[in-house]
């Protein structure tokens, strides 16, 4: 039964106003709370330890997996959950963690989530984190990504946080073998006095590898955000990686991209820029009428978009 707690957290990090069709699996408070599977899509509950194996069967096509978490007590929860993607196939996975802590007791969830994502397929993964909460206690996330695409695989990743999560550490390593892809897109706010820090390190294996790294970020008040980004090319392969941050008040930001190469062709860029609102931008949109909070709120939510 979903409580309007419950349901708010769905459509902050899943866009579901009410349990999805096809293949999903919900976990609240450290436990199971739901589970569909279909006849191409199992998941399976591990054995050694807390966490789900989701099987994808090869030449799976236009089907999605959503597997969201939900916290709204003061616990500290961790999962493991492991992701077969078969041959050829093409899917969604939604993933993400709600926060609602009302209590003085840290609330905190960390995921670890490995993937292999064989020949051919391709994959789209999107993890939003969302936390509120009238509570003192921390609302804190910890996820760690860990992918394995081999040859001909893609995946993109859309990863964002916006609101209300006072601390989090995310690591993504991925390596990618002969011909594989991978995109990137990171968007990340933070205010009070909450930190992030983002450490993402790409291995391009393969010959013909490709990464494209997109980070855009705001940081408000007195919160500190770190980025450090790798590309370490092993082969023949392109890489390119771009941060781009929006600094404000007292807000602390440091990025820091970093490119290896280990091969004479291998071709890799990175750029990084942190910088305020321009006062330009700010004048236009005060002349159509709006507020100077109405547009910076409007500055900022188109850079995040």
């Amino acid at each position: 039964m979903l409580t309007a707690i419950d349901k708010k957290l769905l459509f902050e990090i899943a866009d579901l106003n009410e349990i999805p069709q096809g293949a999903f699996n919900l976990r609240k408070n450290g436990e199971g709370s739901g589970r569909h599977t279909t006849s191409n899509i199992d998941i399976i509950t591990k054995k050694d330890k807390p966490g789900i194996d989701v099987i994808i069967k090869a030449g799976t096509k236009g089907e999605s997996v959503y597997i969201p978490v939900i916290v709204s007590e003061g616990i500290e929860d961790i999962v493991y959950n492991t992701f077969e993607i078969g041959e050829n196939s093409d899917v969604l996975i939604v993933a993400g963690c709600g926060i609602h802590n009302s209590s003085d007791k840290k609330a905190q969830h960390d995921g670890i989530h490995e993937f292999f994502v064989r020949k051919g397929a391709k994959m789209k993964y999107i993890e939003k984190h969302y936390g509120e909460g009238e509570g003192s206690g921390e609302r804190v996330l910890n996820p760690k990504t860990i992918i394995e695409v081999e040859e001909n695989g893609v995946v993109e990743l859309e990863m964002a946080q916006i609101r209300g999560i006072d601390n989090t550490i995310r690591d993504t390593e991925v390596n990618l073998h002969k011909n594989a892809q991978l995109i990137v897109v990171e968007r990340l706010l933070t205010y009070l006095d909450q930190t992030a820090e983002s450490n993402t390190t790409v291995n391009l294996l393969g010959e013909d590898a490709s990464a494209q790294i997109i980070s855009r970020t705001v940081a408000q008040n007195e919160s500190k955000q770190v980025f450090h980004f790798r590309l370490l090319g092993h082969a023949k392969c392109r890489g390119h990686i771009q941060c781009d941050s929006i600094i404000m008040d007292k807000a602390q930001v440091s990025s820091i991209p970093e490119i290896s190469a280990f091969n004479s062709d291998a071709q890799l860029i990175h750029e990084a820029a942190i910088g305020k609102i321009e006062s330009e931008q700010l004048t236009k949109l005060m002349s159509l009428g709006m507020t100077e909070t109405e547009a910076e709120e409007t500055i900022l939510k188109g850079f995040l978009k």
